[in-house]
């Protein structure tokens, strides 16, 4: 009889452990894979890589585009950069992958104009850099494709990647 008890206590705790350890796994996965979806328009544009979205019940939202750092404004390519981003998505409709929220309150995601990632479009385009020290926000399948991005705009000189040694966007603002 002990030892049918002894079993009963193991079973309860394997149990408990193993709803333990999906709730480890939910945390530990990229929080991309926990995506929101949504539709809106771009009614504002900060700059090369955040955007003013209004939503269905006329909210606004502003969004932070995951896995991209687009020069800031008073930087070299900076003001191109903005004015790439906003010729892609201003007064459109498009679908925000919103991840999270970040330390200034920003929805942090993806956007998509029809089937098009506008991140990705921006790192194509020489205009943003993949933005490594949160890659691992992104899915593998994203990682993989905006490094390769990356490596092709620096490849071909597009965009900021025409200047010999171009300043990264997070050395900048550390000065």
């Amino acid at each position: 009889m002990a030892a049918l008890q002894s079993r009963g206590w193991r079973a309860a705790l394997g149990a408990w452990a193993r709803v333990g350890l999906v709730g480890l796994c939910m945390v530990c996965l990229p929080s991309a894979a926990f995506a929101e979806r949504w539709v809106g328009k771009v009614v504002g544009v900060a700059d090369g890589d955040t955007v003013t979205v209004l939503d269905a019940q006329q909210r606004r939202h502003r969004i932070r585009l995951l896995g991209i750092d687009a020069p800031e404004q008073n930087q070299a390519f900076g003001q191109k950069s903005k004015q790439s981003l906003s010729e892609q998505v201003f007064g459109h409709e498009v679908t925000v992958e919103s991840t999270h929220k970040d330390r200034f309150d920003r929805l942090v995601g993806k956007l998509w104009l029809h089937d098009v990632d506008v991140n990705l479009v921006q790192i194509q385009r020489g205009m943003a850099w993949h933005f490594k020290h949160y890659a691992r926000d992104q899915i593998p399948a994203d990682r993989s494709s905006y490094d390769h991005a990356e490596q092709q705009a620096r490849q071909a000189r597009l965009g900021l990647w025409q200047d010999a040694d171009p300043l990264p966007p997070w050395q900048f603002r550390r000065q």
